[in-house]
């Protein structure tokens, strides 16, 4: 499925710089338009329902985590899909993001293949209404 670019948004939520690099790298090389952040208060004091766009976040951040950040966007009424990143894959983890709607749970290192075909799924069948 090809990606709409021309729209298309992705906002970045990673504590370690070199995945925000990576990953805003990663979305130019492919002409997609990101936003990445360093940390999960500095993405919930900016973000806003955008159509076409996604939200590929870190599950363990200090301070909150990704799950935490998830629950916080459903609390503002922003039904953004949200792809989990995360080097940390138990069941606990992945049925927790589950509970919080994740649309897709990849493991870092994650191919840069896989996870554009993951947001061009997410964004472009994304039923979520625009709020919550």
């Amino acid at each position: 499925m090809p990606l709409k670019t021309e729209t298309l948004l992705v906002y970045i939520v990673d504590d370690d710089e070199s995945v925000r690099k990576g990953l805003s790298r990663l979305m130019r090389s492919a002409g997609i338009e990101s936003r990445a952040y360093a940390t999960p208060e500095s993405f919930l004091a900016e973000v806003g329902y955008q159509d076409h766009a996604c939200v590929l976040m870190d599950i363990t951040m200090p301070r909150l985590s990704g799950l935490e950040v998830g629950a916080r966007l459903k609390e503002k009424g922003i039904a953004l899909p949200v792809i989990a990143l995360t080097a940390r894959d138990d069941d606990d983890t992945r049925q927790a993001a589950r509970d919080m709607g994740v649309r897709f749970f990849l493991r870092k290192p994650v191919d840069d293949q896989a996870l554009l075909d993951a947001i061009s799924w997410v964004v472009e069948t994304n039923p979520l209404p625009k709020h919550a």
